[in-house]
């Protein structure tokens, strides 16, 4: 059982950052860690997600060059830097691992082993 303890997000107006953690009761090198966000009548999609082991990322398209995702293994812990946000990023932010995988590229709520409880992120025009 891996526990996800998330924190982080917050309200912020167009064009600020905000900064998402994910702390995992433990590490797993061959996991993709990361984050599923859902707004409103919309389904949940795939952010950003870190390789455990090689320290590759996967980012939406959305979010490049906007968003960057990191690790500290020592700690357990995936950061989520959300810089330039827009009122479109409004969403519930749900950290996710997805284990036993070589390669974090789209990752599929159905492969995701284990959810965070989510944080909502408010981003005001």
């Amino acid at each position: 059982q891996v526990r996800l303890v998330e924190s982080g997000g917050g309200s912020v107006q167009a064009g600020g950052s905000l900064r998402l953690s994910c702390a995992a009761s433990t590490y797993n090198s061959y996991s993709c860690m990361g984050w599923f966000r859902q707004a409103p009548g919309k389904e949940r999609e795939g952010v950003a997600f870190i390789h455990g082991g090689d320290g590759s990322t996967y980012y939406t398209d959305s979010v490049k060059g906007r968003f960057t995702i990191s690790q500290d293994t020592a700690r357990n812990t995936v950061y989520l830097q959300m810089d330039s946000l827009r009122p479109e990023d409004t969403a519930m932010y749900y950290c996710a691992a997805a284990l036993w995988r070589s390669s974090c590229t789209v990752v599929a709520q159905y492969e995701v082993n284990y959810w965070g409880q989510g944080t909502q992120v408010t981003v005001s025009s």
